[in-house]
């Protein structure tokens, strides 16, 4: 490693920035058009292609391809971007596609998200923070997902789908839905809801009160012989004071693809 941190045996183009205390290993490749904030660690082998901008202290694994050109017909090289916050991990083989001129041109990830080896996320992709995608977890384009959602190995997630805060994806399960925030979703012979995802709700701090009180929301849109409008009533009706409640009736009311019950 030369003393500026960076491998003789990397490629990194004079058009790319790089902030203090970046380090590039052997074989490694940056194109033009990339900023890389302060403490990047960039393995060998690694691909990080632009237009893109990534905050401090993203690590980028071996064979990872980052901002690489979106796979859609419709793309003919115009400019399009992929913004990145800080303290994001890319494992192995990871892909993560810039935006399209159709969607908006831009793909967004925020901050201190861990993307397992071979994880995609597609184009005009919304990924918020603090979210695992394991590994083959799969975003088509156009996917949001929110904050501290875990989306399983080998899940696919259809385009133009949202996955809301605090949901739980099992691994291999299909979601052609919008999965609703703190909800943990399950693929056995069909993939349907089985209710609030508690583990992961009890380990990022909500308490006993705020769990049970989304459980007996959940009951309601799931176990009652109430329809979903009916449902979203009474759990407006009855869980007034409840912020998480109200964000869940709001999510469900905004669902373009139906959700997943």
């Amino acid at each position: 490693m030369s003393e500026n941190g960076i491998h003789p045996q990397a490629v990194v183009s004079p058009e790319a920035k790089l902030g203090e205390g970046v380090t590039v290993g052997a074989f490694a490749v940056i194109g033009p058009h990339v900023s890389l904030g302060d403490g990047c660690v960039v393995h060998s082998h690694a691909g990080i292609q632009g237009p893109s901008k990534f905050g401090a202290k993203n690590v980028f694994h071996p064979f990872c391809v980052i901002g690489g050109d979106p796979q859609d017909l419709t793309f003919h090289g115009e400019r399009t971007e992929l913004t990145v916050g800080e303290g994001n991990t890319f494992r192995e083989g990871v892909t993560v596609s810039r935006g399209t001129k159709k969607g908006g041109g831009i793909t967004k990830i925020g901050n201190h998200n861990l993307l397992m080896a071979y994880t995609h996320v597609g184009h005009d992709s919304a990924i918020g923070s603090h979210n695992i995608l394991a590994n083959a977890a799969t975003l088509a384009g156009h996917v949001t997902i929110e904050d501290h959602a875990t989306v399983g190995a080998l899940s696919p997630v259809h385009q133009f789908c949202r996955v809301g805060r605090y949901a739980y994806i099992g691994a291999c399960t299909v979601i052609t839905q919008d999965v609703p925030p703190f909800s943990r979703v399950v693929t056995e012979r069909e993939t349907k809801s089985f209710g609030i995802n508690s583990i992961g709700l009890e380990r990022k701090g909500f308490n006993e009160e705020r769990r049970k009180t989304l459980q007996r929301a959940f009951r309601l849109l799931l176990r009652s012989k109430l329809n979903t409008s009916q449902a979203l009533a009474k759990m407006r009706e009855q869980f007034a004071a409840s912020a998480d409640v109200i964000e869940l009736v709001q999510f469900i009311e905004t669902a373009e693809r139906g959700i997943v019950k």
